[in-house]
């Protein structure tokens, strides 16, 4: 498919978004060679962004009534910081990149993060992925070499949970 020269708007997610949302976690999945580690559901992600205690904040870009990117984060908190910014996921839609989507995203994020005096902003991006890599640099983000992610998986938590009951 060719390049789209639409305009784009980006707005804050609601919970009508929340179906074309999962595709596109589902379509990141798949690009990070991880599609059968997607557990999330649609209907998670509707109770866990617009339920009554919503943990995250979804921000969208749409083409002619269609969302072709979004961006979820959250705030976490850091013990030397204070409050932070965690972008969790970033992604757009393969036949809508290169038209500025993703860093229209980004920078309405990193926005709300300085809007909101938070000490820095954060995310993930896998070692092999050269074009994230690349947009993160071209912004001018820092990418640390130094530290190791850290997790549990729901396995792991459970085994975990088992063995200091013990």
């Amino acid at each position: 498919m060719a390049k789209h020269a639409e305009a784009f708007t980006v707005r804050k997610g609601t919970k009508d978004d929340v179906q074309a949302v999962h595709a596109l976690i589902v379509e990141l999945a798949i690009y990070e060679r991880a599609e059968d580690e997607v557990t999330n559901t649609a209907e998670c992600l509707l109770e866990d962004g617009f339920g009554a205690n919503p943990i995250y904040e979804l921000i969208v870009a749409e083409i002619e009534g269609k969302v072709v990117g979004m961006a979820l984060w959250y705030t976490k908190y850091s013990t030397w910081k204070g409050k932070c910014g965690y972008l969790e996921d970033l992604v757009v839609q393969e036949d809508y990149r290169g038209l500025g989507v993703g860093k229209a995203l980004f920078l309405t994020i990193a926005k709300a993060c300085a809007d909101r005096d938070f000490g820095r902003m954060e995310w993930q991006v896998l070692e092999w992925n050269a074009p994230a890599i690349g947009f993160y640099r071209s912004l001018g983000a820092e990418l640390d070499p130094e530290w190791l992610n850290g997790k549990l998986t729901s396995a792991g938590l459970k085994a975990i949970s088992r063995e200091g009951q013990r």
